[in-house]
């Protein structure tokens, strides 16, 4: 699969999740995760469809494969600290958070405001 089949792939999995048609999008991510397993992309899309149906075991299996290829994307760390929390563990769910917030932080650093008209802050 080359890398735009897997984008549209992924793509395509995103509109059925966003148009109720959570198995054809969960299928498509499945197939997409397992043609291309190094692709975070596709990992994190499934984490968060099976998160949105509470399948949580797969969800957890699908983000920790993402986080793995990504561990400082600030978007798989609170996906991650959300399917924790729902599954009752407060301290792992605290824990991604707190990398979420601190990834959050970096990127803020990294992008100064822009000045307004005035050319102030």
């Amino acid at each position: 699969m080359t890398e735009d089949e897997l984008q549209n792939l992924i793509e395509d999995a995103t509109a059925d999740y966003a148009l109720g048609e959570t198995d054809a999008a969960l299928a498509k991510l499945t197939r997409a995760s397992s043609t291309a397993p190094q692709s975070f992309e596709a990992w994190h899309a499934l984490a968060e469809v099976n998160f949105s149906i509470r399948q949580l075991d797969a969800a957890l299996a699908a983000g920790d494969r993402a986080h793995a290829l990504r561990p400082t994307d600030l978007f798989i760390n609170t996906t991650l600290s959300r399917i924790w929390m729902e599954r009752g563990d407060k301290a792992r769910a605290e824990h991604y958070g707190a990398q979420a917030k601190i990834q959050s932080w970096k990127e803020q650093l990294r992008t100064p405001p822009e000045p307004d008209a005035q050319g102030s802050i």
